[in-house]
């Protein structure tokens, strides 16, 4: 029987393209800092070996004592990894480079896919009152972005407005379609985002119309426009809805926040 008292767990979102460039760490970061601003409980798991968003969020490297890595090959206790960032309501499980082993470490473990499911289900967990845990995957198909699906209720996957787009989403589809069948039954969509979005470039706009006609309604209304304060803020260790809260970047994924949680709210009702 379940515990009425428990606070209900959080939703569990892999941002994921195993396409590089695509604006997955970008919308991993803003996204969980405009869920923040919407005075939601963000957690943000860094499962990216190049650490980007750690990096972006002030998490200096030398700062980073316990990481995903420790999280998923260590047992390490949730509490000790996660760690308070310069946003208000936006916390992250840091990364560094310890982590490209990992792959490696983790093909003689015999529940290997499930290590991040049941990292992010330790019951201290529950202490943080989590409304949302973003996990930013790698680019690439691999055993961490499996662990990532598994763990996960939904996938949302960035997609670069420009050439061949479209092509490396059906190895990603398909990929979901086996963590389905073999592991997390309950996994689906969360939406695709175009990213980089150029409106004065036909070739955007060709994407756009491939996109929203092969995908329908997984498509958001919410397009990230090419914008220089988005590709800025990194380097400021911010996101670019602090360092520029009335840019274009800042705009759409505050929309986005928006529609993320109006599509969870209508699916639950």
């Amino acid at each position: 029987m379940s515990d009425p008292t428990r606070t209900p767990p959080p939703r569990i979102i892999s941002i994921t393209n195993q396409k590089g460039g695509v604006g997955k760490t970008t919308t991993a970061i803003n996204l969980g800092a405009a869920l923040a601003e919407e005075g939601y409980n963000v957690l943000l798991v860094d499962l990216d070996p190049q650490g980007n968003a750690s990096t972006g969020l002030g998490i200096a490297a030398e700062d980073r004592d316990y990481t995903t890595y420790d999280l998923i090959l260590d047992e390490t206790p949730i509490e000790k990894v996660i760690r308070q960032t310069s946003v208000e309501g936006l916390l992250i499980a840091p990364s560094t480079t310890d982590l490209s082993s990992a792959d490696i470490e983790m093909m003689s473990i015999e529940k290997r896919s499930f290590l991040l499911h049941d990292a992010l289900r330790q019951p201290a967990i529950d202490g943080y009152e989590l409304d949302f845990v973003l996990i930013d995957c790698p680019p690439s198909l691999s055993l961490l972005t499996i662990n990532a699906m598994v763990a996960s209720d939904s996938v949302l996957i960035p997609l670069q407005s420009e050439f061949f787009a479209l092509e490396g989403l059906s190895q990603l589809m398909r990929t979901v379609r086996e963590v389905r069948q073999s592991a997390n039954p309950d996994l689906r969509i969360e939406g695709v985002l175009l990213t980089m979005y150029d409106a004065r470039n036909n070739l955007s706009q060709q994407v756009e119309t491939d996109a929203r006609q092969t995908l329908g309604a997984l498509v958001y209304d919410t397009v990230v426009p090419r914008n220089v304060r988005l590709s800025e803020a990194p380097s400021y260790a911010m996101p670019v809805l602090s360092y520029d809260p009335t840019s274009k970047g800042a705009l759409a994924y505050r929309a986005l926040a928006q529609e993320v949680v109006e599509k969870i709210e209508h699916s639950a009702s």
